[in-house]
């Protein structure tokens, strides 16, 4: 007789994986009957623990407590009629049928035919032997839990949920907390007992206080937090006395089980009876925002106002405004203004607010542009206010100034703005404005250089004066105004299409700036202006040579007291304007500014007789494309070197020899920053090779101000505005350079993206791909330009190199030698600053050795260079 299976030595390798098959089929019966069951207890648990039965009506709490014992008696009393034991063979069966050729089931089989041959017992020992190292390897079978089909709507889930929730924002110790609502519960529980809690106002940002946690003594709240108490056991036994809610009136009973206030003063909090309290309550007052102008408002060229201000407040300020009012009293009733003004409202501006970070404490400014108002550069007094979130308003004090807006240099553009302020004064000043302007115009050609714009004013006077004579109309008189406004923009601004005369009045504008004591931000953008002017100036120059073909027919040399300048030293005498006037020493400007502009005339004269003098237009391209090149380098240099820091933070103390710096400058032992006691070899003392760039910043300063993003920004912006200038439009040549600029400035924006969002690696890839249009693109602008100079028939026409060789000089502008010699009998460096020139030679030698990309012969020559020198 076969042992059973529970006492069969064969199966004993098999206890542990069977002992886990029969426990899992355990939990899957268990769980497949009762899941109804540990679903009600885990939902009624939650609502416990999370003190729900504390908010609903006892009534309410009974009931449900009762439907909840109910539903556990019936499903548990069905899940155990259905329960059944698993049993061993059960267990055995189903690891079995995990189990290739159920070698549990033939381990446990007896040989029935041919016991007794020797020969077929062998096999049946055999076959037995393999069932045993099948059986070996079983593994424990996973049991199914799924209840999908018995649960279609996961309740299980929704109530195992609930309980994870009551477990994190509830407590376990209030699950006891239900027994105090059976009668005689609270007594039980050892007598009458209550609840507090201080909610301070949300807006503080501050949290929620349990009472039961405070000792008695003094307790500190902010101002309108709100106090809730409840009170349990017996009615009365617990009463509550306060003098911190400041009611009055009809108060409702001590004794109420649940009482709730807020705090408007201190006072005394006390709760008396059984396991009683009290507090000494003292409030923190919510401070009333406060506000104040930083600095006196300043005015743009464009005539925006910016008025810094700084604003705080306790818990953060929530909004405000500025009132600017018309300051009467300080006033010079003079002309126009001698009138009684009609009524007109304060200007309420809001204040703008950071839009992230706190708003405890910041600074902000207040930009709008009050130029078309008729308090434009009047007196006015600003008034700030702030609003916290409590409502409470606090106020500056008033600021008296000037209302910032636009200034007209022009002097017949000044003219009218201040008629058409005279208007908007007052339509009592209508006949007088009339009188004026039909004077202005008396003498057209002594006063207006545009027939556009005196035939504007004559219309608009006609205008006006017919509405004078039929009774001005608020809507008439908005009209004339807009009318005049834009005939002062006309003749301040002047035609823009016209470079000589935008060159002229940017020249007058800010010259009459610096006389009137403009402001700095004025200078700069004025300054701004002039640089476009002279960049428009002079591409005009050089394409009216090119079509004239003058400078082919002047290759005679130029006597001994002319000159030859680049656009280059045209940018450094601006930049030393700019630089005197932002040092205070406006006559030294004004001197500097009135040899700008005769040497302009005399450039313009020259070029329209002579045709000798500036580079081609072409020329300017290639070396602003090449500046452009050199930038780009530099800042993909930096990037590199941040990525560099950001996994090894000592990299970053110095540099080698022949590398560049952090900033995009070469350097010997310097700091990433360029800052120290030594400066960059690369960038000269006195500041003679900064470059200039559009946006009126020094690109030799670049490296040093402003991050990654906002250089390469403003580096994408002076390609834009190169491609706007690129010749050869219509060739081959010249619209593949343009595709290959179009390419370079795709790659500058993912470069501009990927460095905002702090990824150097994507930026550095983006930038390497611009470089490399930016060559392409170098190499088609040449290629068109030698094309071009193929075509034309006159020698050196629009080339730098055929005007030296006309002037029978070499690249360095020194005379060749005689008889054809090589040589020349000149030194190499000319002029006064022989060493700045050397330092820059040098610099220049060490840049270019550090580019890798450059063929080995020439890097080679560039090392021997160095080595030697």
């Amino acid at each position: 007789m076969a042992p059973a299976p529970e006492r069969d030595p064969r199966l004993t390798r098999l206890r542990l994986p069977l002992f886990l098959t029969r426990a899992g089929m355990l939990a899957e019966r268990v769980l497949r009957c009762f899941w109804p069951v540990l679903s009600i207890v885990m939902g009624v648990l939650a609502a416990l623990m999370l003190g729900l039965h504390d908010l609903a009506p006892i009534e309410a709490v009974w009931g449900l407590g009762v439907a909840a014992v109910l539903a556990v008696l019936g499903f548990g009393l069905r899940g155990a009629l259905r329960f059944r034991w698993p049993g061993r063979g059960a267990a055995l069966a189903r690891l079995d049928e995990t189990l290739p050729g159920r070698p549990i089931r033939a381990l446990l089989d007896d040989q029935a035919i041919g016991a007794g041959d020797a020969a077929s017992a062998a096999v049946w020992r055999a076959h037995q032997a393999r069932m045993a190292a099948r059986a070996a390897a079983a593994r424990p079978v996973r049991p199914d839990l799924r209840l999908a089909a018995r649960d279609p709507y996961a309740l299980r889930y929704v109530a195992l949920l609930a309980l994870a929730i009551g477990l994190i924002f509830g407590s376990v110790w209030r699950v006891g907390s239900v027994a105090e609502m059976a009668p005689g519960g609270a007594a039980l529980a050892g007598g009458p007992t209550w609840e507090g809690w201080v909610e301070p106002p949300r807006y503080t940002g501050l949290p929620t206080l349990y009472l039961n946690d405070i000792p008695e003594g003094a307790m500190r709240v902010p101002e309108g937090s709100r106090i809730t108490l409840r009170f349990y056991g017996e009615v009365g036994a617990l009463t509550l006395a306060e003098t911190v809610s400041g009611r009055v009136g009809e108060l409702p009973s001590a004794a109420d089980p649940q009482q709730e206030f807020g705090v408007a003063q201190g006072g005394a909090l006390r709760i008396d009876g059984p396991g009683g309290r009290a507090w000494d309550v003292s409030v923190i007052a919510d401070a009333a925002p406060g506000i104040s102008v930083s600095a006196p408002p300043e005015t743009g060229a464009a005539g925006e106002m910016t008025l810094p201000f700084a604003a705080r407040d306790d818990y953060g300020v929530t909004g405000g405004e500025a009132v600017i009012a018309l300051d009467i009293g300080a006033l010079d009733r003079r002309y126009g203004l001698a009138v009684a003004p009609e009524p007109r409202e304060a200007i309420t501006v809001p204040l703008p607010l950071p839009i992230a970070g706190d708003r405890a404490d910041f600074d902000e400014k207040l930009i709008e542009d009050f130029s078309k108002h008729p308090w434009a550069n009047l007196p006015v007094t600003f008034t700030l206010s702030a609003t916290d979130a409590a409502g409470q308003v606090g106020q500056a004090a008033p600021f008296a100034a000037s209302l910032p807006a636009r200034h007209f240099f022009d002097p017949l553009a000044a003219a009218i703005a201040e008629q058409r302020r005279d208007l908007l004064w007052s339509r009592e000043n209508a006949p007088r404005v009339a009188q004026v302007l039909r004077a202005v115009s008396h003498r057209p050609d002594e006063v207006f250089r545009s027939e556009t714009a005196y035939l504007r004013l004559r219309v608009t006077l006609r205008r006006l004066e017919n509405f004078t004579a039929h009774g001005l109309s608020t809507a008439q008189r908005d009209e004339i105004a807009e009318a005049l406004w834009g005939l002062a923009m006309l003749l301040e601004e002047g035609d823009l299409g016209d470079a000589l005369e935008r060159l002229r009045r940017a020249q007058e504008r800010l010259s009459e700036a610096m006389k009137n004591g403009a402001s700095d931000q004025e200078i700069a953008e004025l300054m701004q202006e002039l640089r476009e002017a002279t960049d428009d100036y002079l591409s005009q120059l050089s394409r009216q040579a090119q079509q004239e073909g003058q400078q082919g027919e002047q290759g005679q040399p130029q006597d001994g007291d002319s000159m030859q300048m680049t656009q280059n030293d045209l940018q450094r005498m601006m930049d030393r304007i700019q630089e005197l006037m932002e040092q205070g020493r406006m006559a030294e400007a004004q001197q500097a500014l009135e040899e700008l502009q005769q040497l302009m005339e005399n450039m313009r004269v020259t070029q329209g007789q002579q045709g000798e003098g500036g580079q081609s237009e072409g020329q300017r391209a290639m070396e602003g494309l090449a500046d452009t090149l050199r930038d780009q380098q530099g800042l993909s240099d930096q990037a590199f070197r941040d990525l560099q820091e950001q996994f090894n933070p000592g990299a970053g103390a110095g540099q080698s020899r022949q590398n560049e710096g952090r900033n995009g400058g070469q350097g010997r032992g310097q700091s990433h920053e360029g800052q120290g006691e030594g400066q960059q070899q690369g960038q000269g003392g006195d500041g003679d090779d900064t470059r200039q760039g559009q946006n009126g910043q020094q690109r030799g300063d670049e490296s040093g101000a402003g991050s990654l993003a906002d250089r390469q920004q403003a580096l994408r912006e002076e390609l834009n505005r190169q491609q706007g200038g690129l010749p050869g439009a219509g060739t081959p040549e010249g619209d593949a350079a343009r595709d290959a600029l179009g390419r370079a400035g795709r790659a500058m924006d993912g470069a501009e993206e990927a460095l905002r969002g702090d990824d150097l690696a994507e930026a550095i890839d983006r930038q390497a791909e611009a470089i490399e249009a930016l060559r392409e693109g170098m190499r088609a602008l040449g290629e068109a330009m030698a094309q071009e100079q193929q075509g034309n028939q006159q020698q050196g026409q629009g080339m730098a190199e055929g005007d030296m060789r006309a002037n029978d000089r070499d690249p360095l502008g020194r005379q060749a030698g005689a008889n054809g010699a090589l040589g020349t009998d000149e030194g190499m460096l000319q002029g006064e600053d022989v060493y700045r020139r050397a330092r820059e030679l040098l610099d220049e030698i060490r840049r270019r050795s550090g580019e890798g990309e450059r063929p080995d012969v020439e890097l080679d020559y560039l090392r021997r260079l160095l080595d030697r020198f």
